[in-house]
Formats: structure tokens, sequence, C-alpha cells
């Protein structure tokens, strides 16, 4: 009888012990779940254009999203889409390209003329986007998605991200870029409308060479 009366008071405790376990372990899911950072990638408007966070920029208005250590997707951002207004063709450099960051990759004609993209990655061109070839309204409509440009197999990407532009000096540089070109215009609080440099009372060409780094 006082053997059983043991055995029923370890079971007891072990049950006990393994009740407790099972709060502690709900208690710090909870913990975790909580203390976890909520990513969002909703692109602030900075001086009329969308700039979303997870992306880094280079000087020239192109953007870079690492997709893995070595693959680098690239495209335009918002500025040079809306500033070159309209897009007549579009020509990429041929997968297997090498090309260098800060040099032009991306030939843009509109109304017979041409400019160019300075690319924000260096390495190998894995892929490019045939559809925004196809249809080059694809990469101004929407350039942080399907417009993309291109990906690049970049072993040194580390090293070249080092060089581009996030965050609060981003936000900073995208505001300056904007006062630049009009500060009324950039200071009205709305998106900013296609083609703005002529709504701006510009020559789209002049300034997209200078924006463009030409």
């Amino acid at each position: 009888m006082y053997e059983r009366e043991i055995s029923m008071t370890i079971v007891l405790m072990l049950c006990m012990f393994a009740i407790f376990l099972l709060i502690d372990y709900f208690r710090k899911g909870k913990t975790v779940k909580a203390e976890e950072p909520v990513r969002s990638y909703t692109p602030s408007l900075i001086g009329g254009f969308r700039l979303p966070e997870n992306l880094s920029y280079h000087l020239g208005h192109t953007w870079a999203l690492s997709e893995s250590p070595t693959l680098v997707r690239v495209g335009m951002d918002e500025f040079a889409a809306k500033l070159i207004g309209k897009i007549d063709a579009l020509a990429l450099p041929a997968r297997g390209t090498w090309v260098r960051q800060g040099q032009k990759f991306a030939t843009i004609t509109r109304d017979g003329k041409t400019m160019n993209l300075v690319s924000p990655i260096e390495g190998t061109v894995a892929d490019i986007n045939d559809a925004a070839i196809a249809d080059p309204e694809t990469a101004r409509k929407d350039a942080f998605k399907s417009g993309w440009f291109m990906t690049v197999q970049s072993p040194d990407q580390k090293i070249n991200f080092r060089n581009l532009l996030n965050g609060n000096l981003a936000r900073r540089w995208m505001e300056e870029a904007a006062m630049r070109m009009h500060p009324a215009y950039a200071q009205d609080g709305g998106e900013a409308v296609d083609d703005f440099a002529v709504a701006a009372g510009k020559d789209w060409e002049a300034a997209a060479k200078e924006y463009f780094l030409n």
C-alpha cells in the first residue's frame, strides 16, 4: 500500500512537471513571436516618389536587391521611370555579359533620343527581363516589380552594396533630387506625375543625362 502511494506521488509530480514545461514552452513561444520585427516593404513616398525600403540605390537612380549571397536583381527607381516619361525602346546587356558598378548597362530610347542607366552592381548578367524589352512601358509603370531589368551573379556583392544608399541616406538623397528638380513641386506632398520634368518646364533629355550620370 505504501509503495503504491509513493508511485502515485511520483506520477503526480511528473504530471505537474510536464504541465509546467508546457506552460513555459507556450509562454516563451509567445514572447519570441511578439519580439519578431515586422518587416514591411511598403514604399515610402519621398519627394513625390515611392522608395521601397528593402532596396539599395545607386546615385544614378537604379536599384539593387540581394536575392542570395551571389545573386542580385536590378532595376531603375521611380524617379528615373517618371523622369523618362515614356519609353519607346529598352536595350539590356546579353546574358553572360560582365557589367561594372557605376558603368552604363541599359539604353533607353524616347522620341528618337537615347540615354543610359548605370549598373548599381558588378558581376555577370544571369538573366534579363525579356518582357520589359518587349513592352518597355512595363519597366516604367512597374519599376520595382515586373519592370526589373536584369539579375546579376555578383560574388563581391557585399563590397558593392557598401557603395549604395539605403535607409535614411536614401531618403535624404531622394528628397534632394526632387528639390533640385523643382522645389515647389517636391514639397506638395503628392505623388509625382509621369514625365514630371516636362511638367516642371525642364528639358527632359538634359535632366535625364544629369540625374542618370551620363
